[in-house]
């Protein structure tokens, strides 16, 4: 959609007149280190040039209007600054409600509230990270409309305090920082223990970067999800007692697998084995990448999934299919689910010549084995949040 399409429209829903601005936040889709951003390990996304774009006007009360065009059968959700608690009635509006909370939290208040028309082409469930887009969307537009002092680091890290303890989601920081950081035709190589961080140039020039929709997003997906942190922490409580470290992602695997005996639970054994090989096969990865040694990252992404898939349990069936149907096509460099798992999408590395018998085999496969239709996007690694009107 163009911008003045979603600015005709935006005047149609709430009215012309005053400061209309227009703003945009990537999507990120993470090449390896997945489950290891709240375990103290290496992550490795890029923005996508898919995002969330934001309409917005300052209003003169301290009313909130919100409006989405992906849910225009919701209409327009109302609320107040002088309301910033979640409510089930707002549905995705309890994101950008969040961002407000946590701005408001660190004294950066709202005098006045604003209409929000937003517009995203993130395929919706797709574990691209379209929460994380919005919530920096809204970070974005509150430091330029209302002229608070924060830098985009900064954002990720409120936008992630909101999905947190105001959202119940309780993700680590990679989401928000590979949205509110991200840089063109680069990956972000993140330290999640220090917030270290360096910009890797990804230099494809005879690969895509191919993501593969499932179009299924299984229900425990949130409530798992903080499972597995729950069993990462207390894997590490255990670890504690035999060797001084604060974090998963201090380990290499061999000490990991000298002390592992401390953890006595054999599936929390598995958790934080999958944190510990999965962050040496990151740091691994950037290597390999510096090297333009794309058959070695592939190779580490191979085994990312399969850690995922049988350490971690964050996969399923649908996915699994459309990983190991791209396995076998010629001319794919390494392919894994990506994201928080349980449905969602899949990145893969696939030389040019074998995009379109990459699509026609993995989604033929999809279709015979699960009777449904499965979505492939060949996509850029894009830029940050910006004010684009």
């Amino acid at each position: 959609m163009k911008t003045e399409e979603m600015v005709a429209k935006f005047k149609e829903v709430f009215g012309a007149g005053g400061d209309i601005r227009v703003y945009f936040a990537p999507g990120r889709v993470n090449l390896i280190g997945e489950h290891t951003d709240y375990n103290g390990g290496h992550v490795f996304p890029c923005a996508l040039t898919l995002g969330t774009y934001g309409v917005v006007r300052k209003s003169m009360d301290h009313n909130l209007r919100f409006y989405s065009l992906n849910f225009e059968d919701r209409g327009i959700l109302e609320s107040s600054i002088d309301e910033l608690k979640p409510d089930p009635e707002l549905f995705w509006a309890n994101y950008p409600k969040g961002v407000l909370w946590a701005f408001d939290e660190k004294g950066m208040r709202v005098d006045y509230g604003f209409d929000l028309l937003i517009w995203g082409n993130i395929p919706n469930g797709s574990g691209l990270s379209s929460s994380a887009s919005l919530e920096v969307l809204t970070g974005t537009l509150l430091k330029d409309l209302y002229g608070f002092d924060v830098e985009n680091e900064g954002i990720a890290l409120l936008c992630q305090r909101s999905e947190n303890h105001y959202n119940g989601m309780n993700c680590g920081i990679m989401d928000q920082f590979a949205s509110a950081m991200g840089k063109k035709d680069h990956a972000i190589f993140l330290d999640t223990a220090t917030l270290e961080y360096e910009y890797a140039p990804v230099k494809l020039r005879d690969q895509k970067i191919v993501v593969t929709n499932s179009r299924v997003k299984h229900s425990l997906v949130d409530s798992a999800y903080n499972d597995r942190r729950r069993e990462c922490e207390t894997a590490l409580k255990e670890l504690k007692k035999a060797m001084r470290i604060k974090t998963l992602g201090e380990l290499t695997e061999e000490e990991f697998d000298s002390i592992q005996d401390a953890i006595p639970d054999a599936v929390r054994r598995k958790r934080a084995k999958h944190a510990v090989y999965e962050n040496r096969r990151t740091i691994r990865a950037v290597e390999a990448l510096k090297k333009n040694d794309l058959a070695a990252f592939g190779r580490l992404m191979n085994e990312s999934h399969i850690s995922l898939r049988d350490d971690y349990e964050v996969s399923c069936e649908e996915i699994d299919c459309l990983v190991e149907t791209a396995w076998r096509v010629d001319g794919v460099l390494g392919s894994r689910i990506t994201g928080g798992g349980f449905g969602g999408c899949t990145v893969s590395i696939v030389e040019n010549a074998a995009v379109e018998e990459f699509e026609r085999k993995v989604l033929e496969e999809y279709k015979i084995r699960f009777n449904r239709e499965g979505e492939v996007y060949v996509v850029d690694i894009g830029g940050g949040p910006e004010r684009i009107v």
